[in-house]
């Protein structure tokens, strides 16, 4: 397999059509054709599925597209960090990032970036993941820090890691000393959660119904911070991820299981925007980061 077919099959994947992929990646359609055979006869699977003229991804293509386009982002935004050297950077950086993400992981990404990039002028913004997916893809931004939108919206997104989401309790509350709560045991219990629009209060709910758990929401908040304090101040209890949760004092934490909430937050860009270089520099100092605090080589 070689980087080629990985190109051809993303052409593809993108235009569903033979005769324009060929003419994005520069080749016949012919030369396309016998590519991505080698590539689906290497793998053992079939990527598309071919109607007459019309050519539709299989379940096993998306899945491959899903895993290989950030693979593919990370070679092209290395091989444009050889051609440009970082001194050379100029502009602005728009970015977006839920309140999360916002607390700790972007001030380290903008301190390291700034210090190596300092002619970039960077703009930082937080909003809700729904605020941030229309912001790209009405081109208003050029990078979000978000959890996977529930409606694609023509955005690229890009894994980063997969975090827990805890319950959190004022320290003097009667499950503040649990080392873990089943979900179920949430029925009945008061709880502040995020208003109903949010992704994660809808995956909340998925959960909550999995478990047969039906907890008694008495507030709906739009953001996290106030929700923390309102926690703080009362024996209500919340959900939230760790992120969420650093520099918060006398608050107590219990992971959930049966089942445990996961959240995969990720880099989010518009598919029709081009990436400037400043872009690929700031996802590239993000994903160095994460590996960072992960642990990861």
């Amino acid at each position: 397999m070689e980087l080629r077919h990985l190109r051809y099959f993303v052409a593809l994947a993108e235009v569903l059509n033979f005769t324009r992929a060929a003419e994005r990646v520069h080749v016949t359609q012919s030369t396309l054709s016998h590519q991505i055979k080698q590539l689906e006869e290497e793998l053992g699977l079939e990527l598309f599925e071919r109607i007459g003229k019309k050519v539709v991804l299989t379940e096993e293509g998306s899945t491959f597209l899903e895993h290989i386009t950030p693979a593919l982002t990370q070679v092209d935004e290395a091989v444009g960090a050889l051609r440009q050297a970082p001194e050379q950077l100029r502009g602005e950086l728009r970015i977006a990032a839920t309140h999360s993400f916002n607390v700790q992981l972007i001030p380290s990404c903008l301190a390291t970036f700034m210090k190596r990039y300092p002619a970039v002028r960077v703009v930082v913004e937080e909003l809700s993941g729904d605020e941030i997916a229309q912001r790209l893809e009405q081109g208003e931004l050029d990078l979000g820090v978000s959890y996977r939108p529930a409606i694609p919206r023509g955005l690229w997104f890009e894994p980063l890691y997969n975090e827990e989401m805890k319950l959190v309790m004022a320290a003097n509350h009667p499950l503040a000393k649990r080392k873990k709560v089943r979900m179920v045991e949430l029925t009945g219990l008061q709880m502040a959660l995020l208003t109903p629009n949010f992704s994660t209060r809808q995956l909340l709910e998925e959960c909550f119904q999995s478990a047969g758990a039906r907890p008694v929401i008495v507030a709906e908040l739009n953001a996290i911070s106030p929700m923390l304090e309102l926690v703080r101040r009362t024996d209500l209890c919340s959900i939230v991820s760790s992120n969420a949760l650093v520099g918060e004092a006398d608050l107590a934490v219990a992971p959930l299981e049966d089942p445990t909430p996961i959240r995969t937050p990720g880099l989010l860009w518009n598919k029709q925007s081009d990436r400037p270089a400043a872009t690929k520099f700031m996802a590239a100092t993000i994903r160095q980061l994460v590996k960072n605090m992960n642990g990861q080589p």
